[in-house]
């Protein structure tokens, strides 16, 4: 499949790049993918809700009221579940929701999220740039001459390039990533994907090893 590299201008280089059919024709794997955004969701969990357990709660143990005859659930002490203010049952406790996934998984979850991007004809191609300072308002034009400025766009660079993700930041339908952090989770979440040419054959590099 060819693509024409466009500049920041979103005019045509004359210039076009072949995607690799092993990494962007692939069959997608629907399973894979599911595994791979529910890891990337799971570590992205703080895990650290807590709620105290009746053996937990400052409050006097004496027996409120005698155990039959009340006309209602029996209970001990003030710190009781059936009581307000009482102690929770299984509540949830700190916990790591991390899992792991094998590496040949995860790359396969990658090339699945990229060759749907192909198949719908979301995926730009731009040549390399760089901003001399970080300016959100040529970044904003960046987007509208490509004509993606109301979409939600994942543009992905070679290397680090600060100017060019503060300009990005304070936007929210873009986000700058490295080629190296690309995962399913953030392909799938794009309606664009916008590549570089250097970024490109980065991510040829990683997922064809």
């Amino acid at each position: 499949m060819e693509i024409s590299v466009l500049n920041i201008k979103g005019q045509e280089t004359g210039r076009k790049v072949t995607l690799n059919e092993a990494i962007f024709g692939i069959e997608p794997n629907d399973h894979v993918l599911y595994l791979d955004v529910k890891q990337y969701l799971a570590n992205q969990r703080q895990g650290t809700a807590k709620s105290k357990e009746r053996s937990e709660m400052s409050g006097s143990t004496r027996k409120l009221g005698r155990q039959k005859g009340g006309g209602g659930a029996r209970h001990g002490d003030i710190n009781s579940p059936l009581l307000r203010g009482g102690g929770r049952v299984f509540g949830p406790k700190p916990r790591d929701y991390r899992f792991k996934l094998n590496k040949k998984v995860k790359s396969l979850a990658r090339k699945s999220a990229l060759s749907y991007k192909a198949q719908e004809n979301a995926i730009i191609v731009l040549e390399d740039f760089n901003m001399e300072l970080p300016k959100t308002k040529e970044f904003l034009n960046i987007t509208k001459n490509l004509k993606v400025d109301n979409k939600k766009m994942l543009l992905v660079l070679p290397e680090v390039n600060k100017n060019v993700y503060l300009s990005a930041r304070n936007l929210q339908k873009s986000e700058v990533m490295l080629a190296t952090n690309v995962n399913a989770y953030k392909v799938l979440n794009a309606d664009v994907l916008v590549l570089t040419e250097n970024s490109l054959q980065a991510i040829d590099a990683i997922l064809t090893k």
